[in-house]
């Protein structure tokens, strides 16, 4: 591998946590991810990387040591975010931790992986919920068991503005290394907001971006109730209420994000995959009558500004893609200090 820092990106995705890495100056060999939309974006943009596209339950250690033509222990960093949709708290109610979603024990695979490959680190990434889940407290001494440092730090939640992404969003993170303590990286000093990201974009339809320049099309009330929301921070409860939809009417306390415009001067809401559709949260430009674009979201995500998707996919698609990935930069933060520990 010559000399390089290598490490495998399980259920890689569109390829936030892989960008990352690579950002942080890991040499990433391999990677997984089940679905094929997906495994073409990847591609696009990671195309040195050896992809098995297949459900992780049916790789094996051996088919990856052989392939990539590594030993056991040899390599540096085995990263995965395991599906988190069972663990989302858009999905649990009454404090419940997860629900019952049979993606939730890929959690094990990744474990499984680790026992057979033996990397000299370890990072996990996944929704806040799964740091309270049971099925933690299994991870955990599993990798204890293995010889990997376990202590009262080794799970983290973090508040992700704190790390240089300008955008609301909590993550848990897992780090850990081979009879070594991991430190995580320490928060930036200065908040990353929506101005630093949007503010020198030019207005879409003005270049030739296809994830920036393309049409959309809505009806003129729609258009029209976007025009009288507040610039810079208003919400659907500025409006008249002519313009309020019935659920509102019947629930005016609730749904309040919801054609609701970003602060210049603050962070972004969490980007989800209704990211491009305004009725879908607070996704309206804090100045311009229309909501982000898909190019926007990407950048709020912290993705570099060539970042591709294929021109087959569908724009709602492409937004769920973004609204799923992992933000590269705050990856970085913390894939470095896994870097530096290693190699001291």
């Amino acid at each position: 591998m010559n000399n390089s820092i290598i490490a495998i990106d399980l259920f890689c995705g569109a390829g936030g946590l892989t960008q990352g890495l690579k950002e942080a100056g890991f040499r990433v060999i391999g990677a997984v991810e089940k679905e094929p939309v997906v495994v073409e974006t990847y591609k696009l943009n990671h195309s040195g990387v050896h992809l098995w596209n297949t459900d992780i339950q049916n790789l094996k250690a051996d088919e990856i040591i052989n392939t990539l033509g590594i030993q056991k222990g040899q390599l540096d960093l085995l990263a995965g975010c395991p599906p988190c949709q069972g663990f989302s708290s858009m999905r649990t109610k009454n404090g419940a931790s997860s629900v019952e979603d049979e993606r939730n024990d890929l959690v094990f695979e990744m474990v499984r992986l680790v026992e057979e490959l033996m990397p000299k680190a370890i990072m996990m990434e996944n929704v806040p919920g799964l740091a309270k889940d049971p099925r933690m407290e299994k991870v955990l001494a599993r990798l204890k068991s293995l010889g990997y440092h376990v202590d009262d730090e080794t799970v983290q939640v973090h508040d992700i503005s704190k790390y240089g992404v300008p955008q609301r969003r909590k993550r848990m993170i897992l780090m850990t290394g081979l009879n070594k303590k991991i430190p995580f990286a320490q928060p930036e000093k200065t908040t990353k907001t929506v101005r630093h990201i949007l503010e020198k974009i030019p207005s879409p339809g003005t270049g030739n971006d296809p994830l920036h320049d393309y049409p959309v099309n809505r009806s003129e009330k729609t258009q029209r109730m976007i025009s009288l929301v507040p610039k810079d921070g208003g919400s659907r409860s500025d409006l008249p209420k002519e313009y309020w939809l019935p659920c509102h009417l019947r629930y005016p306390k609730g749904f309040k994000d919801v054609y609701g415009r970003m602060k210049w001067d603050n962070v972004s809401p969490t980007i989800t995959g209704g990211c491009i559709n305004p009725s879908k949260g607070r996704f309206l430009h804090p100045e311009e009558n229309r909501a982000i674009t898909l190019r926007e979201a990407l950048l709020l995500q912290t993705f570099p500004k060539n970042y591709k998707f294929p021109a087959t996919i569908a724009r709602d698609r492409i937004a769920l893609m973004i609204g799923n990935a992992l933000p590269p930069h705050y990856i970085k933060k913390h894939a470095e200090e896994i870097k530096m520990s290693i190699t001291e």
